[in-house]
């Protein structure tokens, strides 16, 4: 699971070949906090087929806004600089990330 920020989130996101899973997280999110633990075993499980990312949005308020983060937490699957699924608070439960991932693996 690598941890992005401002500075690296278009390199290691946006510029990426193939698909990359992020996970938009805040301070003091519980849901966040929640869900951390099952999205780090997804990287685990998927790891080898899907790039996995967290970035902290008390950290990068702006950039979380540029990508239409409203809302956490969120977990948005990236393709070629774009953002092609998403989880979004209430539906970012475990089995949903999942399922989400096998849909794009």
């Amino acid at each position: 699971m690598l941890e992005v920020d401002k500075n690296t989130f278009e390199a290691e996101v946006l510029q990426a070949s193939g698909k990359v899973l992020v996970d938009f997280y805040g301070d003091g999110c519980v849901p966040c906090a929640a869900l951390m633990p099952h999205v780090h075993g997804f990287a685990e499980t998927y790891g080898d087929k899907l790039k996995f990312c967290a970035l902290n949005t008390t950290k990068a308020r702006r950039l979380a806004i540029g990508q239409k983060i409203l809302g956490l937490p969120v977990i948005a699957i990236y393709e070629n600089g774009a953002m092609i699924d998403s989880c979004v608070k209430d539906d970012a439960t475990p089995e949903n990330v999942e399922a989400m991932i096998k849909r794009h693996i």
